[in-house]
């Protein structure tokens, strides 16, 4: 085994579990001198104490490895290339080094500028320069609002809650649900248990599917809903009736901004506590392995929706039992990213777009076609990637529909486990390069290059024509 420093690491777990060096260095059966050099990064870990460690704290070893860092790596080198903050252009290998010895110094200064980038949204809306952020203001092309605050939430978590997806395990377990009957044992539970009478109604009004009035315990759900989104509104509006204090303790936890953060953070509660709900950890991530995250299997077999799937896959990070590690992302068809969670090192970057050659934008060309890609990032990183396009018809004719793109992916070293990569050279060599978005790709001769990159100096010759318009200038 390489020699592996964890002391930050290490020294954040212990101390978020209120044991004491001398306590914890008594539990690992080593003394407290050497607990104390691990934790300063004088000794490395050895295999014995790290089996020890993650006997411990339940964890996995994989904790401690190193490619736990790429998301935060990349993330705070897109602060430091802010045009706002100088728009340095720091070494990778000095962020790296930042990140490795103080992730949590690294991560406050992440926090810092996003509270940075929502303060001058707020002051350019009050101001009515609403544009000035595109044109003059920050690098980031985008406007901060609650739906980005939340996402950051679930996605500094890795998209796992513990607490909440194991109370939602508890109480279906304590149903005893049928899943051939699952919305009739919730409806039972929240006319038995919670007094909520529920009405199906084909008049709620435009563009409402389902209305809850706390007071009069009264649940109108729309006559149009399918079996799939009737049960799972009806595990949504269960969540805030059986643990209320813990989505509000989760809630207090995340340090939002504004109220309407606060309310838009309990329905992602809400809707997390329900996917939990109707998909249990242990028992959805046994049929998970076992049909090797075939989603299209996975969702005839729940009879649940290709995109409830998919973003449930992406919170199996229980550490006790582990599922595949992966990204999703939702996309339409200008681009723009609605739903992104990730519990790989995969960084969607917050400087605006994403990257032309990710295989998510082409199944907008094979509507319903599952696409697969083997996609490298500019850290060296493969990854594979499944694709499909979901459609939400309209109700009557003459509404628009909806037509988004679903992702799906993990790190390539777990391809295997996946049934899409069948008949695929799971080699890095096949890898199509791909990048988190042009402001912040380090890929200077990409031929998809739509803008150039933050804080780098451009090489312009008016008497040469090149592939790509945004040439660096070589140092």
């Amino acid at each position: 085994m390489a020699k592996t420093f964890v002391g930050s690491r290490l020294r954040q777990l212990r101390t978020e579990r209120g044991f004491s060096q001398a306590a914890l260095a008594q539990m690992l059966d080593i003394s407290p001198s050497y607990l104390n050099q691990i934790e300063h990064d004088v000794r490395p870990l050895t295999v014995a104490v790290l089996l020890r460690i993650t006997e411990v704290f339940g964890v996995d070893a994989t904790f401690f490895a190193s490619q736990d860092d790429t998301r935060l790596i990349a993330e705070l080198r897109e602060v430091l290339l802010d045009r706002d903050l100088g728009g340095v252009d720091v070494d990778p290998a000095d962020v790296a080094d930042m990140v490795a010895a103080h992730p949590s110094l690294a991560r406050a200064m992440v926090n810092l500028h996003r509270r940075y980038q929502l303060t001058t949204t707020r002051l350019a809306a009050a101001t009515e320069d609403r544009f000035n952020l595109t044109t003059g203001g920050s690098g980031s092309g985008t406007i901060t609002v609650p739906h980005e605050e939340v996402r950051d939430y679930f996605y500094q978590r890795q998209n796992y809650l513990h607490e909440l997806d194991t109370a939602a395990e508890e109480l279906t377990a304590g149903m005893r649900i049928n899943r051939g009957d699952l919305a009739g044992n919730l409806a039972d539970r929240l006319r038995i248990v919670h007094g909520v009478r529920i009405t199906r109604r084909m008049d709620l009004g435009e563009g409402v599917l389902h209305r809850y009035d706390p007071a009069a315990k009264t649940l109108e759900m729309s006559a149009h809903l399918s079996s799939g989104q009737t049960v799972f509104r009806l595990a949504s509006e269960l969540a805030y009736l059986e643990c209320p204090d813990l989505i509000d303790t989760l809630v207090e936890e995340g340090h939002f901004t504004s109220a309407e953060s606060q309310r838009l953070a309990r329905l992602g509660l809400a809707r997390y506590f329900a996917a939990a709900t109707v998909l249990p950890y242990a028992q959805f991530h046994e049929v998970a392995e076992k049909f090797r995250y075939d989603v299209e299997r996975l969702s005839a077999y729940y009879a649940i929706s290709f995109e409830t799937i998919c973003h449930r896959l992406s919170t199996l990070q229980r550490p006790s039992m582990r599922g595949v590690p992966f990204s999703f992302v939702r996309v339409d068809r200008a681009g723009n990213m609605s739903k992104r969670q990730s519990a790989t090192g995969f960084h969607f970057s917050s400087s605006g777009g994403t990257c032309p050659l990710w295989n998510v934008y082409e199944t907008f060309a094979n509507p319903g076609k599952i696409l697969v890609q083997i996609a490298e990032m500019p850290d060296g990183r493969s990854y594979l990637w499944m694709a499909r396009t979901v459609e939400r018809r309209a109700s009557r004719y003459g509404q628009p529909g909806k037509t988004f793109a679903i992702g799906l992916g993990c790190e390539l070293r777990h391809a295997q486990r996946l049934v899409y990569s069948e008949g695929l050279d799971l080699s890095s060599d096949n890898a199509t390069p791909i990048g988190a978005g042009c402001r912040v790709c380090e890929r200077d001769n990409c031929p998809q290059r739509a803008f150039p990159a933050l804080g780098r100096a451009l090489d312009i010759d008016e008497h040469r024509s090149t592939v790509s318009p945004y040439l660096v200038r070589q140092s």
